[in-house]
């Protein structure tokens, strides 16, 4: 029996991306804004990272992110050790009825010296280390701070697990504006500090579809209106 060809179509439309077979959606949420810095008031710390909770307006950015992502299809939600991530999640968590799971590998950049409340006032101060880091593009200019390729190691790791357990699915993960930065650039091959300003409770799209990572968005803010009002410092 002679197969015959499929007539061509009529018309070529566009093409609208689908999600790679096998692959992870995932929705990186930058936490909601934590208690400002204090000249001589350190922030608690927890396993050596700053761990300052969200501030009013942090638990109101993280009630608009829940408004947001309530109607998606989610299949399991993430955050860090550190407590601004867990509370920036809570009303999704608690409006999708999920209990989140602890991604330590993303958790935020370590700054050694300039850990607690220190690095958001030596940046302010434009601090000579400070404007050096922005320079050389390297945290690990502060004394004691990570190197960018152990931020990069562990952020490949926990990316990869993350989607190795998700594959086919949609995954939303509250993480931190460093660990986003390092995240996007791996996924674009850009300048990491290019992306290290993602705003509190803004939302970055990433797809990982095998050794493949590709970029949706970044730094969506389509739900906080007039709350981008307000400064964000690009860690912490």
């Amino acid at each position: 029996m002679t197969e015959t060809a499929e007539p061509a179509p009529s018309e070529y439309r566009q093409h609208r991306f689908r999600l790679p077979p096998g692959a992870t959606d995932i929705l990186l949420v930058r936490h909601g804004e934590s208690q400002p810095a204090r000249p001589g008031v350190t922030f608690p710390v927890k396993d050596g990272h700053a761990d300052p909770p969200l501030d009013a307006h942090g638990h109101h950015e993280a009630q608009r992110v829940a408004e947001r992502l309530d109607s998606e299809d989610v299949d399991a939600i993430y955050v860090t050790p550190l407590q601004r991530t867990a509370q920036t999640a809570s009303p999704l968590a608690q409006r999708l009825g999920v209990e989140p799971r602890v991604e330590p590998d993303l958790r935020e950049v370590h700054l050694g010296e300039w850990e607690g409340a220190v690095f958001r006032i030596k940046v302010r101060q434009r601090h000579p280390l400070a404007v050096r880091m922005w320079e050389e593009e390297r945290w690990d200019v502060i004394p004691g701070a990570e190197s960018m390729e152990a931020l990069a190691e562990r952020a490949r790791r926990g990316l990869n697990r993350i989607a190795a357990a998700h594959q086919n699915r949609r995954v939303v993960v509250f993480a931190h504006g460093g660990i986003i930065g390092m995240i996007v650039s791996l996924a674009t091959g850009g300048r990491t500090f290019a992306f290290v300003g993602a705003d509190n409770a803004s939302i970055t799209h990433l797809v990982v579809s095998g050794d493949q990572w590709i970029l949706r968005r970044f730094n969506d803010t389509g739900h906080l209106g007039t709350d981008l009002d307000r400064p964000s410092d690009p860690l912490t």
